[in-house]
């Protein structure tokens, strides 16, 4: 188990056109001197580690909430609980609250927020398995944006991530 283990920690996990996208991110927070940070719960943590596959990453990288328990996200980032029972957790009022609470918390300009159904269970009619809001907090306020993405849990967290960062390096990009 243990050789599985280096050997895993070894490979890099992130697909180069991946790992080229948070280059890039990392370059426009490093021109700007600002930061960015990370609430995250259903991708348990996968967006703050495809930041921090590139080296050097401490300079703009401040830090990620694993806030996977609605309880989590209440504690660590503020969220109000009347959201979370009012709407669910899979919905653009939290995400909302945990981009913003996440900033507050890390005092990072920019943050990434995601909360989803990634399944294989948990799905409704309302809120299908595959079901995800994001929220991106920028200096100019917050972006959020419903996706429904398709396939298994590993795939669903997985366009997640992907599309997370390029909506951030598109933000990053239309500010100047």
């Amino acid at each position: 188990m243990k050789l599985a283990c280096e050997a895993a920690m070894q490979t890099n996990s992130v697909p180069d056109d991946l790992m080229a996208l948070v280059a890039r991110i990392g370059s426009r927070l490093v021109a700007r001197s600002q930061t960015v940070t990370t609430a995250e719960s259903c991708t348990g943590g996968l967006i703050a580690a495809a930041l921090t596959e590139v080296g050097g990453s401490s300079a703009w990288f401040e830090r990620g909430f694993v806030t996977y328990s609605n309880q989590a996200k209440s504690e660590m980032l503020d969220v109000p609980a009347a959201f979370i029972e009012g709407l669910g957790a899979v919905s653009e009022p939290v995400v909302a609250a945990m981009a913003q609470g996440a900033c507050e918390r890390a005092g990072a300009q920019w943050g990434i927020a995601v909360s989803g159904i990634a399944g294989p269970s948990g799905g409704t009619p309302e809120k299908p398995v595959g079901t995800v809001w994001l929220a991106w907090a920028t200096p100019g306020g917050i972006v959020t944006e419903c996706r429904h993405f398709a396939g298994e849990r590993s795939a669903i967290r997985a366009q997640t991530v992907a599309h997370a960062l390029a909506k951030l390096d598109e933000l990053l990009g239309s500010v100047r």
